[in-house]
């Protein structure tokens, strides 16, 4: 495939996207970021490599890393982590109040901000040192030893956190939180603060595209069923109350985060990693899906 080529041809059709939207103001860190910033890497399984834009230039991933932490709790609980959080898509906002206590304080699904408090309450549990093993786990599966937290932003988000804070202390009122709520708050902040290049975003998650096998070390991350289910999550539940326009656009599972990053797979093909930090009113790039919805139909590509 020219994938280069399939950019470039892309790039010129979007234009009109550059004005769409707005940055995520709720978090001050990342109100600042350039909204024209453009990037797209996309990483195949034999490691092949092709980007445009401002695809080395690094940013706060957000919630796209609830997906690695799932897959760590996932491979650390087994089948017992689903009496927890459940698998369905939402249909509300990522930070709903009202969903969680209808369902007494069982998220919908782990990629939510509740179901990502779960699963980092799940960790903190299993792991001594959380913070320090999941990084160390993220570097592991991508190759990349200086992919770090940002103390930045992690800050950042921890002083305009209230609706976390609420939505952990409803699930604790209900017994679905373990351990000590600030412990657990200060390591989902750190894990959101995250920052990537979209290169290194797309090479983290092409573990997920080779069937749960690190294409570069070939140790099994987790197992190609764990995999499977990862994927299909990231179909239904990755881009919040609008997953299903994302597949029906797109094709592909994916998820978003709102520092206006979104990796997406094609298994046993490529991981791709689009950058472009305006958001839509549910939270996703604008310009991010744009583009995978054209770069998918001119490719004549998807899962479907």
């Amino acid at each position: 495939m020219k994938y280069k080529k399939n950019f470039k041809n892309i790039n010129s059709h979007l234009g009109e996207f550059d004005n769409l939207g707005t940055v995520a103001s709720y978090i001050p860190e990342l109100s600042s970021v350039d909204p024209l910033k453009f990037g797209i890497h996309l990483t195949t399984i034999t490691n092949k490599h092709f980007s445009f834009g401002d695809s080395d230039e690094k940013f706060s991933i957000q919630s796209i890393s609830k997906v690695l932490s799932l897959v760590l709790a996932y491979k650390l609980e087994d089948e017992y982590l689903w009496n927890r959080v459940g698998v369905e898509p939402s249909g509300t906002p990522f930070n709903s109040l009202i969903q969680l206590e209808h369902d007494l304080g069982i998220p919908r699904n782990p990629l939510i901000n509740a179901g990502a408090l779960v699963i980092c309450d799940v960790l903190v549990s299993h792991l001594k040192n959380p913070k320090q093993e999941f990084i160390e786990f993220v570097r592991t599966i991508s190759n990349i030893e200086t992919i770090d937290y940002c103390n930045r932003i992690a800050e950042s988000e921890k002083s305009a956190g209230y609706r976390n804070a609420a939505l952990i202390n409803l699930m604790k009122s209900y017994g679905n939180i373990h351990n000590d709520i600030d412990v657990v708050l200060d390591f989902y902040f750190h894990l959101c603060s995250i920052e990537m290049t979209c290169k290194e975003l797309s090479q983290t998650f092409l573990f997920l595209a080779s069937y749960g096998v690190c294409p570069f070390t070939n140790e099994v991350v987790i197992s190609r069923s764990k995999s499977k289910r990862v994927n299909a999550i990231m179909q239904l539940c990755g881009f919040y109350d609008e997953a299903g326009e994302f597949s029906f656009k797109v094709g592909l599972p994916g998820k978003s985060g709102v520092g206006g990053g979104i990796v997406a797979i094609h298994p046993n093909k490529y991981s791709i990693a689009v950058w472009s930090p305006r958001l839509n009113i549910k939270g996703n790039s604008y310009k991010g899906i744009k583009f995978l919805e054209l770069f998918t139909s001119e490719t004549q590509v998807s899962i479907f």
